[in-house]
């Protein structure tokens, strides 16, 4: 994986799997050592899929930041006093999930003025064409207009996770690379990385650049780095 700053921020519309490279992103950042952390920034829905790896986050030593309610079935819109340890807390390398649209961003907002003063940041937009809103380069553009607006910070790059979930090949991976190209000559942003489920990802490795093997959520991430 490429050397990431001490704050991940991961956007992107409903669907398009931000979650789960979030907590992949944590895991691998673990392996690498230091103080480790996933935040949940999303108030919209809190139903953070996150938190259903808790134990998994336990055993790996990384530290989970959400709503008290998430995954529950109380809808309220209240961040914890602890996501401030995000701005507070350099020691922390951190990885933060953004809710799914320009509302989802809104929160960012709160934390804007000290993540952009620190300037130690990635702002990745997660795009995957195969997502009804997000289907061609021009619409993803509008979209990520709108979280920026919103969160009030721009982005820095993209990750291309163009998929269908279990369904998806090997071609479709590779249908999606022009996609992701578009969209970086359009936005004037560099693809940061392709993402691909883990059994594609040596077929694919030496066709794309930047590729990053994802586990599925539903795995079990050991301290070692396997999976059970």
């Amino acid at each position: 994986m490429r050397e990431l700053k001490r704050l991940t921020l991961l956007c992107g519309h409903y669907g398009s799997g931000k979650t789960n490279i979030a907590v992949n992103i944590a895991a691998e950042l673990k392996k690498q050592g230091g103080n480790v952390a996933i935040a949940d920034l999303d108030i919209v829905n809190p139903y953070f899929r996150a938190k259903d790896s808790v134990e998994e986050f336990k055993k790996l030593g990384i530290r989970l930041i959400c709503s008290e309610y998430a995954n529950t079935n109380l809808d309220i819109p209240a961040l914890p006093q602890e996501m401030y340890a995000v701005t507070d807390d350099r020691t922390l390398k951190v990885v933060l999930d953004i809710g799914g649209d320009d509302r989802g961003a809104l929160v960012l907002g709160r934390l804007a003025p000290a993540i952009t003063a620190e300037n130690d940041y990635e702002m990745l937009m997660v795009v995957n064409c195969f997502r009804p809103l997000t289907r061609d380069a021009e619409s993803t553009i509008e979209v990520m207009r709108e979280i920026e607006t919103a969160g009030k910070i721009k982005f820095t790059g993209l990750v291309n996770n163009s998929n269908l979930g279990a369904e998806t090949t090997e071609a479709d991976v590779l249908s999606s690379v022009s996609y992701a190209e578009n969209v970086s000559e359009l936005s004037g942003l560099p693809i940061f990385m392709t993402t691909v489920e883990k059994s594609l990802f040596e077929r694919l490795s030496p066709k794309i650049e930047n590729l990053f093997p994802l586990d599925l959520q539903r795995y079990i991430f050991t301290p070692q780095g396997d999976n059970q």
